[in-house]
């Protein structure tokens, strides 16, 4: 299935399976939907999960032109639109970093849409909103810029990525979900990496100029934030101030994950998504 979004994109979509309460799966910047996978596998006895990929991300093209973070925000409206239309009723909603984010968008624009969201470390930031060369983000936007693109085989690209952090602490699950469906292969088994360095290095650097902080007192949504241990300036010593300014938003911290805790951590959580819903 396809969900048209803005600028003439398609989003791809991704049915991970399951059975029972619909969850829409909303993934970080340079990752795709089907890095999910095992937290999805964790709970196909109570929930359908379905993910899909942002602009630039996995299996959806990037359009002409800058990166502009609401344009991810009318990516994730366009997805919990076509799903709510689809099952009736509003959904349930996992975001992690970028796709924390672009959901508390999606719910400004309508909190009907959702049910309840569950946003891990969204990136939200309070003004002043600084150039990417003077924020704690530069550093991530220089690294993407010089991520390897290319390997042999899919073995190898896993076989490299197990012994460098941070993709060396993933599951062996999270990390072959994230290597075969975020490459492309060649004829001759080259893979090539499908959301390009400047696709990713963009979208850090605009990570702290969309604007959401502002305008988190008008979203009506329930929203479950969390984070993982405050330290230095990140996502996650911001997450308890994202759920205070929230009208309907609760604070969650869990100091034994840290910003890939989805990927690290599945289990982990899986089972804050199941909590929740039992509330």
């Amino acid at each position: 299935m396809l969900v048209s979004s803005t600028s003439g994109v398609e989003l791809a979509t991704h049915d991970l399976g399951g059975t029972g309460t619909t969850l829409l799966i909303s993934h970080a910047t340079g990752f795709h939907g089907r890095c999910y996978w095992p937290i999805a596998t964790l709970l196909a006895d109570t929930f359908h999960s379905m993910a899909f990929d942002y602009r630039g991300h996995g299996d959806t093209a990037r359009p002409e032109g800058g990166i502009d973070w609401q344009r991810y925000g009318d990516d994730a409206f366009a997805m919990a639109t076509r799903l709510t239309q689809t099952i009736g009723e509003p959904i349930v909603a996992f975001g992690h970093s970028m796709g924390g984010a672009s959901l508390l968008m999606a719910a400004h624009r309508d909190p009907t849409l959702f049910r309840r969201i569950i946003a891990f470390e969204p990136i939200v930031f309070p003004p002043p909103n600084v150039a990417a060369d003077d924020n704690p983000e530069s550093m991530l936007v220089a690294a993407a810029r010089r991520r390897r693109t290319t390997f042999p085989s899919y073995e190898e690209a896993i076989a490299h990525y197990s012994s460098k952090p941070p993709l060396n602490a993933f599951t062996a699950d999270a990390l072959a979900a994230y290597v075969r469906h975020g490459f492309i292969s060649d004829p001759d088994g080259t893979i090539h990496l499908k959301c390009l360095p400047a696709t990713e290095a963009d979208t850090f650097a605009g990570g702290g100029l969309h604007g959401t902080w502002d305008r988190l007192p008008e979203i009506a949504t329930e929203v479950l934030v969390v984070g993982g241990r405050p330290e230095g300036i990140g996502p996650a010593t911001i997450a308890g101030r994202i759920a205070e300014r929230l009208p309907n938003g609760r604070y969650l911290r869990r100091d034994d994950l840290d910003h890939f805790g989805p990927m690290t951590h599945p289990a982990e959580c899986a089972e804050i998504i199941r909590a929740e819903m039992k509330r």
